[in-house]
């Protein structure tokens, strides 16, 4: 059968043509280290500067991966008038005072890449988007899951209209995230910390939602308080999509069903179908995200392409790069700071409607 259809899916992101921009490394965690630090080193990023709560972390992370200089604070990294971009990975509610000390103090930041969530509040992530726009600094949020394959290459798929009109998007996750110790403070831990993922790639490939609905119970492996170990949310649109998400991180007893662990998506459209799977859950091990659709196209075929890279870590140069892009060429990161906010808003969306048992709609909120 000869095959009327584009086979380039788009996933790999565009580069800057400058790679040397000098990145400094704020936090030497597992993001940053095995992340971060790895997708930059394949695609030739210039982390240039380290620096971490520990020093002796931030030294052990510049050996592994080459970086030439460590401070003892991020202040001190961020008063280096050589370092260009700043990307953090520390908790979330630390993150406004770095952008607000490299908007006052840093003339030579160009670019800031914080990670997600953006702040704890809607309001500290206001503060943080006009602090960076005010001081002309580009921001950016490390939305790393648009820059998995699988999700690039379904939003091919859509933008060119294969599947028809969506009808029904769902996303079904059975993993065992570790939760991060600084969470543990917070209360709220699922829908900021993982699902984010998932709430921000629906705003990827539909848009804004017109009404949210969420339902949460505690993880009972889980020793802290909080409010979200389990989560089911679903997003309605003004066009009648619907798309919804299971995130399950008890996934069953502890080491009954550790083995059978898994994100799988599908979308249906008029059209066609798609689905596929992210590969984390069985992180270290690599494994890539599938991908496979079907078409009135091509009648009762199955299109399954197939790739080497992986999201972990593979896909974190991605966001640096739509960065470095945006500093180049004088425009608003694709993930820029301004649209993250429409992603927090729908985070907090959940949470109203868990506390307030109602549907929330989107437009309650004053971006």
């Amino acid at each position: 059968m000869t095959l009327d259809i584009d086979l380039d899916f788009g996933i790999t992101p565009k580069m800057p043509r400058d790679r040397s921009m000098r990145i400094g490394c704020i936090g030497s965690g597992f993001i940053m280290n095995d992340c971060h630090l790895e997708a930059y080193g394949q695609v030739g990023f210039n982390p240039y500067a380290i620096s971490s709560r520990n020093r002796s972390h931030a030294e052990a992370a510049a050996t592994r991966h080459g970086i030439g200089v460590v401070y003892d604070s991020w202040q001190d990294l961020v008063a280096d008038p050589q370092v260009e971009i700043l990307d953090i990975a520390i908790p979330p509610d630390l993150q406004v005072d770095v952008i607000r000390a490299a908007a006052r103090q840093a003339s030579h930041i160009r670019g800031i890449q914080a990670q997600k969530p953006l702040a704890m509040s809607l309001d500290d992530a206001r503060e943080a988007v006009k602090i960076a726009a005010d001081a002309g600094i580009a921001l950016s949020v490390n939305s790393n899951m648009r820059y998995d394959q699988s999700m690039r290459a379904l939003k091919s798929v859509l933008d060119r209209g294969w599947l028809g009109e969506p009808v029904l998007a769902t996303i079904e996750m059975r993993a065992i995230p570790h939760w991060q110790d600084f969470l543990h403070k917070y209360r709220r831990v699922e829908l900021i910390n993982m699902g984010i993922h998932h709430i921000d790639a629906f705003r990827f490939l539909f848009g804004d939602p017109e009404k949210i609905t969420c339902l949460a119970r505690r993880d009972p492996r889980t020793k802290f308080e909080h409010i979200d170990g389990i989560t089911q949310y679903t997003f309605q649109y003004a066009n009648g999509v619907m798309a919804t998400s299971l995130d399950d991180v008890w996934t069953g007893p502890k080491g009954e069903s550790d083995d059978d662990i898994y994100i799988r998506w599908r979308v249906e459209g008029t059209e066609g179908l798609a689905k596929g799977s992210i590969g984390w859950p069985k992180y270290p091990a690599r494994t890539p995200s599938t991908f496979a659709f079907t078409t009135k196209r091509t009648p009762k075929a199955w299109i399954a392409p197939s790739w080497d890279a992986v999201w972990f870590p593979d896909a974190f140069a991605g966001p640096m790069a739509q960065l470095m892009c945006a500093i180049e060429d004088g425009t608003e990161p694709e993930l820029s700071g301004r649209d993250n906010l429409r992603t927090l808003a729908c985070v907090e969306a959940c949470y109203r409607s868990i506390a307030e048992e109602r549907t929330v709609r989107f437009d309650e909120f004053d971006l």
